[in-house]
């Protein structure tokens, strides 16, 4: 064994050396992927091998998350591959993880429940494919009711039975469906979306019946007991027939009350009782009705009719005629036995003679026509009661006052509505509501003053007021008036008396002046050494300077005066 060793390492050693370069790497390469693929199938077979909790990938992220938290909470180790697949290390433990998904409804519902089927394995039994069908089922009923509006969430328990060899042994099915509304929905109280639920799980599980399901809401009312809702529904066909009786009276007093209120305004008429009795029930009604034949229709233009009918149409006619010659003597054969002879022959037995017997019969058509019809409500009786107000007029006096009574308020006259307009009234009204005589319509139309006690006592309020007022700034102005004359008669007498002791005062001065220069001269005259003060040097230079300046200035003295003038 050595020597062959020996002599392959050294067969090995020549082959090496006889070779090149590349042939030397190209067998180091296959030599290192040999033992590569070596030791990674050595570490493959050596792993675990994991199991899927869910058969199918879970591709929402949020569900996948929710899953594998909910499976670390009991300890498990799960983990999730590229393609989407949770898993764990056993099956035991994947089959209790899924019934705890399950039962905390943690299963996606986007999933096809009949996946479960797409895995085909040799060991499968037939129960497990049972209990398959029965999982799919179930999550196929829940999936179609969570797919209705109103609804929440639902949770379905379907009862199936072990089939049995004898029909009189075989269990029903049965089903119990809890749901749990979304907020504001009414599905609790309205009973035609109990019934399709209801509808759903008995045509999706054969051999379901109606007493064997129950559904419940998350209190535990029952809500498919239909046989104590019927109290209920015949409360709420009431309730609902209440409302239409009530629009429609709406409708018929809204388009009255608006014809009568455009007319005589919304003062003189504001109300409308109108009463309607209407036949909620559902009749079937059969009729045959005979008419005549049109023979000649009625020419268009024509003055007079010539339209032709006839009550019937001759459709066959048949003839019977009957001759008899005989002795009247008939065998009745061999003795002991019935004879053939006809009855109406028997009857002329031992008779002898001659008979003609002759029949016609004529059958005629006639127009008729078959009606099956349905009738929806219909309005039995029309009541209706309005009033009209009249119109009030205030009496006034020759000046064209109001004339006021004993009691301080104002007088009136009442014009009350003629019988022709409460007439005319009446036929609009009934033409409005299609009145009908016959079925015992009544439309009321009277003419009842309205209490306008309140009314015209704000009326006579606001007039009395408004005269106050008047009255009141009739002598407001009337004092203006008279404090504004007083104003200018003593504006005047002040500018006359001013003006008055101006002049006495200018008089005064003028003759002071002349006394002044009077006195003056005689002293020239006389020789005499005159000694003129101060003061009335200065004045006397005044003056002159000021004759000067008008002398000079005619114009400008003018204007000045003329401001001074208006000044006082």
């Amino acid at each position: 064994m050595k020597e062959l060793f020996k002599k392959l390492i050294t067969h090995i050693k020549t082959l090496w050396g006889k070779w090149t370069l590349v042939q030397r790497i190209i067998l180091v390469g296959i030599a290192v992927a040999v033992i590569g693929g070596i030791i990674a199938l050595f570490s493959l077979s050596a792993s675990p091998s994991l199991v899927p909790v869910i058969d199918y990938p879970i591709t929402d992220i949020a569900a996948r998350e929710n899953i594998v938290l909910r499976i670390n909470q009991e300890g498990v180790r799960a983990s999730v591959n590229s393609a989407g697949l949770i898993q764990v290390a056993d099956e035991n433990t994947a089959r209790r993880m899924r019934s705890i998904l399950i039962r905390e409804d943690l299963i996606p519902r986007g999933i096809d429940p009949w996946r479960v089927f797409d895995t085909e394995r040799w060991s499968i039994t037939d129960m497990e494919r049972n209990v398959n069908l029965q999982r799919a089922q179930t999550q196929l009923i829940i999936d179609h009711i969570r797919a209705i509006d109103d609804i929440d969430n639902v949770n379905v328990s379907i009862g199936f039975p072990k089939t049995e060899l004898f029909v009189v042994d075989q269990k029903p099915y049965t089903a119990s469906v809890i749901i749990t509304p979304k907020p504001g929905s009414d599905i609790t109280a309205n009973r035609k979306k109990i019934e399709g639920i209801q509808k759903i799980i008995k045509l999706a599980i054969t051999g379901l019946k109606d007493e064997n399901i129950v559904i419940t809401d998350q209190s535990g009312m029952v809500l498919n007991d239909f046989a104590e809702m019927a109290n209920l529904d015949w409360l709420n066909m009431r309730e609902r027939e209440a409302k239409f009786l009530m629009s429609q009276e709406t409708k018929y007093r809204a388009l009255v009350l608006q014809a009568l209120q455009q007319t005589f305004t919304t003062d003189r008429v504001r109300d409308l009782n109108i009463k309607l009795e209407i036949d909620f029930s559902k009749k079937s009604v059969e009729t045959e009705e005979h008419f005549p034949i049109e023979v000649n229709p009625q020419t268009p233009g024509l003055p007079y009719p010539d339209r032709e009918v006839q009550m019937t149409v001759e459709r066959s006619k048949s003839y019977s005629d009957t001759n008899w010659t005989g002795s009247g003597i008939y065998p009745d054969g061999p003795p002991g036995v019935e004879g053939h002879m006809p009855p109406s022959y028997r009857d002329m037995d031992n008779l002898y003679g001659t008979m003609n017997q002759k029949t016609e019969v004529t059958n005629y058509e006639i127009n008729r026509r078959r009606i099956a019809e349905e009738r929806s409500p219909q309005i039995d009786r029309v009541t209706v009661a309005v009033n009209i107000d009249g119109t009030w007029k205030i009496k006034y006096d020759e000046k064209g006052n109001p004339i006021v009574g004993i009691d301080n308020t104002i007088e009136r006259d009442y014009i009350p509505v003629s019988a022709e307009v409460l007439s005319d009234v009446q036929s609009l009204i009934q033409d409005a509501i299609g009145y009908n005589a016959a079925k015992g319509d009544s439309v009321t139309v009277r003419n009842i003053p309205f209490d306008r006690t309140r009314e015209f006592a704000d009326e006579d309020a606001a007039h009395f007021r408004k005269k106050r007022i008047q009255l009141t700034i009739i002598i407001a102005l009337s004092g203006l008036t008279f404090l504004l004359i007083a104003f200018i008669i003593f504006r005047v007498v002040a500018r006359e008396m001013e003006r008055r002791r101006r002049l006495a005062e200018e008089e005064r001065l003028r003759r002071e002046q002349l006394l002044r220069e009077s006195a003056m001269a005689e002293a020239e005259k006389e020789g005499l050494d005159v000694s003129i003060s101060v003061e009335e040097r200065s004045r006397m230079e005044l003056m002159e300077s000021v004759i000067n300046m008008a002398k000079e200035h005619p114009e400008d003295c003018a204007q000045l005066i003329r401001t001074w003038l208006l000044e006082e």
